[in-house]
């Protein structure tokens, strides 16, 4: 089974060269980093760390880079596609879990939670995570414990289904919305943020980047 491992990298030049590393000595050799139109060395750090390295001229967000890099993976034969942070929230330990259930054959897609175990994280962080679940159960009346968990392993057949049109964070919500819409079979794995001083100050967690989110979805909804 061939796996591609997908990050989306803006700024991360203090980070991503720990992250591919992680990632290779764990085992996982197909590695793309899409540098989402970086001002500092990140390009170069993958580059150098031994991963596949593409680049946006200029910054278009997540979720156009996770598209470039998926679509990358399946021109090359991916059988199985993860999406994993480039700032270090996410833990290599937990990449087991969340390949077996798609590797069973079960499921097409697993999505991270951050929520099955005990977690600790900055109030407004929580905040805003716990009203994403609540939207995203009235607007697809999808049941989930952490909507927006950017820690995903898909089989070629979801990655060929979900079409990622939203370049910026709300991607997050289209993927679940593609998800239920197209009837994928999924299920949510527990696992563990690495909440850090630099991946906070990268995160996307505020106030004021949910009220954006939100106000997109809705128009996304009206014009559907």
């Amino acid at each position: 089974m061939k796996i591609f491992i997908v990050i989306a990298a803006y700024n991360e030049g203090k980070s991503i060269s720990k992250v591919i590393s992680d990632l290779k000595h764990a085992g996982y050799d197909n590695i793309i980093v899409v540098d989402d139109g970086s001002k500092d060395d990140t390009y170069n750090f993958a580059l150098n760390s031994g991963a596949v390295a593409l680049r946006h001229i200029v910054n278009r967000g997540q979720g156009a880079a996770l598209k470039t890099g998926m679509d990358y993976a399946l021109r090359n034969g991916a059988d199985m596609i993860i999406h994993f942070d480039a700032d270090g929230q996410h833990r290599v330990e937990d990449l087991k879990a969340m390949i077996a259930p798609v590797k069973s054959g079960k499921y097409d897609i697993s999505v991270g939670s951050r929520f099955l175990k005990p977690v600790k994280m900055p109030f407004f962080r929580r905040l805003t995570l716990k009203i994403a679940i609540l939207v995203v159960r009235i607007f697809y009346g999808a049941k989930m414990t952490d909507a927006h968990n950017g820690f995903r392993v898909m089989n070629r057949k979801a990655a060929e289904t979900i079409d990622i049109t939203s370049d910026r964070m709300e991607h997050a919500s289209q993927i679940v919305e593609e998800i239920h819409r197209k009837n994928l079979r999924f299920i949510e794995v527990p696992v563990t943020i690495l909440y850090t001083d630099y991946s906070l100050q990268h995160g996307h967690g505020g106030l004021g980047q949910a009220f954006k989110v939100f106000i997109k979805m809705i128009f996304r909804r009206i014009l559907d």
